[in-house]
């Protein structure tokens, strides 16, 4: 199994009246994943032009705890509670270290 570091650059647009549910929602799974073995960065952001376009970009040390992460309950819990408060499909960039 390749030990790369996985790094993650996320967007997703929320629908403007369901923003603050969703920003709530991000918020209570920053401080779990933040202790999660593996996680060096977990950022949770918005663009400066528009507030409703959430942005995420995380690092994890591998694979494994990427993969970890993705089955955390509160981690699926967010992606479910999110659904049908998207304007479109969330867009995700898988970067590289240089």
């Amino acid at each position: 199994m390749d030990n790369s570091k996985v790094i993650i650059l996320a967007e997703v647009s929320i629908v403007p009246e369901y923003l603050e549910e969703v920003k709530a929602s991000a918020a209570a799974t920053l401080t779990l994943t933040l202790q999660e073995p593996g996680c060096e960065a977990f950022y949770q952001s918005s663009k400066k032009d528009d507030p409703n376009a959430l942005v995420f970009f995380e690092v994890f040390t591998s694979k494994a705890a990427f993969d970890f992460h993705m089955e955390m309950e509160y981690t699926k819990a967010f992606f479910a509670s999110i659904q049908s408060k998207t304007t479109g499909k969330p867009m995700t960039t898988i970067l590289s270290q240089l």
